[in-house]
């Protein structure tokens, strides 16, 4: 079974046929060129009922054509899904995203992930810390934790707007149908906005 996982390139249609199986845990997502408007944020999710083995974790990777000759592509480690992780959204740099690209998902051991996991957060801190004029320093996009709370923000501001029903022991209860509803209108947003969430709010 290939059909594993859904790609999202931000104002483009949902992927889930790979164009490579290398093995029945190694996939590559060919994204045609999106033409004169580049995307810069991609999603990657799990597709409905189904799970990733025990003790394993889905790594992403950014693939391009190779800076060396010889090889068959540069690899750049995005993140990864897992347990509790089904989805996740990713930048592209805007150098890759106009001229088509290709993402490899690789379902590896968790331990494996972690490293990668941690080697990206070492980088990622490096670059968050921007030399400014003058040697000063200035602090770059968001974090991680803060994209999270905004979304969180995103979706309590939108729920609480139809609490009031109470339940079991007097506990405040919000319809599915609601959290339905949020999640269609803020998919909806990232489609038309990928970057809104990387703006103070």
């Amino acid at each position: 079974m290939s059909q594993l996982f859904g790609l999202v390139p931000a104002g483009q249609p949902v992927i889930t046929e790979p164009t490579t199986v290398h093995s029945p845990t190694s996939f590559i997502y060919s994204i045609p060129p999106s033409g004169p408007k580049p995307f810069s944020h991609i999603v990657v999710f799990l597709l409905p009922n189904i799970t990733l083995p025990p003790n394993h974790a889905a790594a992403i990777h950014l693939l391009t054509p190779p800076t060396n000759p010889g090889s068959s592509f540069d690899s750049t480690f995005l993140g990864a899904l897992g347990h509790g992780k089904a989805s996740a959204i990713f930048k592209l740099s805007n150098d890759t995203s106009s001229g088509g690209v290709a993402i490899g998902i690789s379902v590896e051991p968790e331990a494996a992930v972690a490293q990668k996991m941690e080697a990206l957060a070492a980088r990622e801190t490096s670059k968050a810390l921007v030399p400014a004029a003058g040697g000063a320093v200035q602090q770059g996009g968001p974090t991680t934790l803060q994209l999270a709370q905004r979304i969180i923000s995103n979706a309590f501001n939108f729920l609480s707007s139809y609490s009031g029903t109470t339940g079991p022991g007097g506990v405040e209860v919000v319809p599915i149908k609601a959290f339905e509803q949020w999640w269609k209108k803020f998919e909806s947003r990232v489609r038309s906005d990928p970057t809104f969430l990387e703006r103070d709010v």
